[in-house]
């Protein structure tokens, strides 16, 4: 009996970094039904990420480019679709798209196209943000089926972009790796962290939209009032550098532990109490989701993506980001003195998490999708 060909779907991803799309695209073709479909990569930029896929077995390509529609390089995309024996085309986000669309469309391939955020935002330049929009409408028109992450995400896309139209799949976390009850290596005897600290976790890119800094200017002025705090800040980033200097000028080192990307996401935040997300927009944050799936409180900008998972108060705690710094004190000094809000906004935000973002769920949508992209092209 002759086996039945796997689809054979190229994901492709703007960089090798991880970061909220690509730990979404590690979970897809980590746990994607391999008896029908065989995930192929194709990543941009070199990083952490390539070295995770090799580790599952999944054949993985980079064409090097750190820019958006960097026609230089389509030509080798389209070959590399040509040897791998493309069927479909999966792109995750906007540089992706950029690079890989036209030679999809040349070869005849569906393609689709999850928004992870969209390339525009509110504190752009105006004529950036124009020139981000019509980058997205031109892409959007061109992808066969695009996919929208949060409510907030598709209206974005429908309120700036003429015809946007798309089918919405929300993130699924992997309860296996993210599970509280496991166990993990103790990262607080690792970091020397004292026990009966209170410990406030960011876990993201180093970088202006997180807004690091001014994560760390509030702790400053919580710390001082509300001494059990410690801040754990994860990741690397252009303003890492910033956020080293700023934690010195601000003498409050012995209450901050600052690391590199670690892999060993699960273990950090087991280790953690609150989850902080100062970020000014996001599309979905799957940092967020993975941390309320470990039962983490959270205290989060209050920008579209966020805004569409966190009930103020219930599940966690919402900050406006017109003055961030100013915004974030209180919040964090609450979450530091009052051990029963702490453990509502816990038990609250795992229960969201459990009942929303469902990896099982997220999969058999997904699959559909490319059943359904392949059944339209015969």
């Amino acid at each position: 009996m002759t086996e039945k060909k796997k689809i054979r779907v190229l994901e492709c991803i703007r960089q090798g970094k991880i970061g909220g799309g690509e730990s979404h695209l590690l979970d897809l073709v980590e746990n994607i039904d391999k008896d029908k479909f065989e995930p192929i990569v194709l990543s941009f930029t070199d990083g952490p990420m390539i070295k995770r896929l090799t580790d599952m077995g999944i054949k993985t390509h980079i064409i090097h480019t750190e820019r958006p529609f960097d026609f230089t390089r389509w030509g080798a995309v389209k070959k590399l679709m040509i040897e791998e024996k493309i069927d479909l085309v999966h792109a995750h986000g906007t540089r992706a798209n950029s690079n890989v669309n036209w030679a999809a469309r040349s070869l005849g391939l569906p393609v689709a196209y999850t928004i992870h955020g969209w390339s525009f935002h509110q504190d752009q330049h105006p004529l950036v943000k124009k020139l981000r929009i019509m980058g997205e409408q031109y892409l959007t028109s061109r992808t066969h089926l695009n996919i929208s992450i949060s409510n907030s995400n598709q209206q974005a896309g429908k309120k700036f972009i003429k015809g946007f139209q798309s089918r919405m799949i929300r993130y699924g976390v992997n309860t296996q790796r993210f599970n509280p009850a496991a166990q993990f290596p103790d990262v607080r005897k690792e970091l020397g962290i004292p026990a009966d600290k209170v410990v406030v976790v960011f876990v993201a890119r180093v970088t202006h939209h997180k807004q690091p800094l001014a994560l760390v200017e509030a702790f400053a002025q919580a710390v001082a009032v509300q001494p059990n705090l410690h801040l754990l800040m994860v990741g690397d980033g252009d303003q890492k550098a910033q956020v080293v200097e700023l934690v010195d000028k601000l003498k409050i080192n012995k209450h901050t532990t600052l690391q590199p990307f670690r892999q060993d996401v699960p273990a950090v935040l087991a280790a953690s109490d609150v989850f902080v997300l100062p970020s000014l927009w996001e599309g979905l944050p799957l940092g967020l989701l993975e941390a309320m799936t470990m039962g983490k409180a959270i205290i989060a900008s209050n920008v579209d993506g966020t805004c569409d998972v966190i009930q103020h108060y219930k599940d966690g705690i919402l900050v406006e980001t017109n003055d961030l710094v100013k915004n974030l004190v209180a919040p964090l000094i609450a979450v530091g003195k009052d051990a029963g809000l702490r453990k509502v906004l816990q038990t609250n935000s795992r229960e969201t998490a459990q009942k929303r973002f469902s990896i099982v769920s997220m999969l058999n949508d997904v699959e559909q999708i490319y059943l359904d992209l392949l059944d339209r092209r015969s």
